[in-house]
């Protein structure tokens, strides 16, 4: 707009032109302004204060007329025109002044405004104007943009950031990582100075608190979730506490151990315990698989004896139930019930040995005695199965009985009867 105005008014740029601020006010009558071919540039620089006056007596010209300049009257063109081109210039320039304050944001994003560097409001995504500078300014905030501290992993002068104290007085090196998001422009940027270091000396500060009330295993082992929630939501109540305008999204344990000092030693030692916890995890397997072994057999063996018992009870009980019964037939008849008992004894033993049959109605007192023949029988009655009563006697006592019949000697009746009479 400035360019085509000053062509409009036939200013010319050049600073070689020969006639620039060398025109005659007596030619403004005659509107010849073609110079002068055979008169030389100056030599040097032009000044500035001839250029002004040049500059405006054209312009004086050209609205002159365009006013009716020749006309006559007590108009004069060249204040005028000089007023009306300063005010064309003061209007451009103001306008671009204006255009300066036109700003996109993207989306995500947020642009703080400031008004003689005092907060005034903050805008949305998209096209926004404001007053240009130096009345307002503005600063554009990334809201959607992921930041991250991390904790622990430079050396040097931060080297013992990451060295702290459990709450069984030992040392763990740990190394975390915090991420965040912005979720106000205006507070991140104006409550606190230094908004990064802020976060690092809070998060560093809540893993000290938190990892001194821990013992060192939880911090190396079972404890890294829970320490990472306890972390997050203790640096969101002080950073809240702060206005910072900080939102934390996670926290994150990359690395826990032991200095590097001691890692050696303390690797031994944790070798140490996992051969411990192995020992002890065998024990208890060998334990679990023998002792409901031996309660079972304990529990049959008790069973047995139960049972045993049962059986003992039962046999005494019946036989002195038997024996009750005997003894009271027996103070009825006790010549009767002996007899019946003898006969009965004699009948049990004979029906379980062998028996040998002789013949001694010849008379002859020489016997024969096959053993050959009695001992083979022995032999075969030894290799079946006993009877119960006869079970608890061994074979070498079951002696065979020779059963003898008297004839009509009567030595033999003789002597029968005398044994009688002495066993009475």
């Amino acid at each position: 707009m400035l360019v085509s105005l000053l062509k409009r008014i036939g200013l010319t740029m050049s600073m070689n032109d020969p006639q620039w601020g060398r025109g005659s006010q007596n030619n403004n009558q005659n509107n010849n302004n073609k110079p002068d071919n055979n008169k030389k540039p100056p030599e040097g620089p032009p000044d500035l204060d001839q250029l002004w006056k040049d500059f405006t007596q054209k312009l004086s010209r050209m609205f002159g007329q365009q006013g009716g300049g020749d006309s006559g009257g007590n108009f004069s063109p060249d204040s005028s025109g000089a007023k009306i081109g300063a005010s064309l210039i003061i209007a451009v320039i103001t306008l671009i002044w204006l255009s300066s304050g036109f700003f996109i944001v993207q989306e995500g994003q947020t642009a703080v405004i400031t008004t003689f560097g005092k907060f005034s409001h903050q805008t949305t995504a998209g096209f926004n104007w404001r007053w240009p500078y130096p009345i307002q300014g503005h600063e554009i905030v990334n809201l959607s943009q992921v930041r991250t501290v991390e904790i622990g992993y430079k050396k040097g002068s931060r080297e013992r950031e990451s060295l702290m104290l459990t709450d069984d007085e030992n040392i763990v090196d740990i190394q975390f990582a915090v991420q965040y998001k912005l979720n106000n422009a205006a507070d991140w940027l104006y409550n606190n100075r230094d908004q990064e270091e802020t976060i690092r000396q809070v998060a560093e500060a809540v893993v000290r608190e938190i990892v001194g009330k821990s013992t060192m295993d939880f911090v190396l082992y079972e404890g890294r979730e829970k320490i990472a929630l306890d972390v997050n939501a203790g640096m969101q109540k002080i950073l809240d506490a702060y206005g910072s305008g900080v939102q934390v999204a996670q926290v994150t344990m990359q690395n826990v151990q032991a200095p590097e000092q001691v890692q050696a030693v303390f690797e031994d030692a944790q070798k140490a315990k996992q051969d411990k916890e192995r020992l002890k995890n065998e024990g208890i397997a060998y334990a679990n698989d023998v002792i409901p072994k031996a309660r079972g057999e304990a529990s049959r063996l008790i069973q047995e004896a139960e049972g045993y018992k049962a059986s003992i009870v039962a046999t005494a009980q019946g036989n002195a139930s038997r024996f009750q019964q005997v003894l009271a037939e027996y103070q009825k008849a006790p010549a009767i019930t002996r007899d019946r008992i003898y006969l009965e004894t004699m009948q049990q033993i004979f029906a379980n040995t062998s028996k040998l049959m002789m013949d001694t109605k010849a008379g002859n007192n020489m016997i024969y005695l096959p053993l050959d023949k009695m001992i083979n029988q022995a032999d075969q009655s030894a290799a079946k199965p006993a009877a119960p009563a006869a079970a608890a006697i061994p074979a070498a006592e079951q002696i065979p009985t020779v059963e003898m019949r008297y004839g009509k000697d009567g030595r033999s009746k003789d002597n029968r009867d005398t044994r009688e009479r002495e066993g009475r």
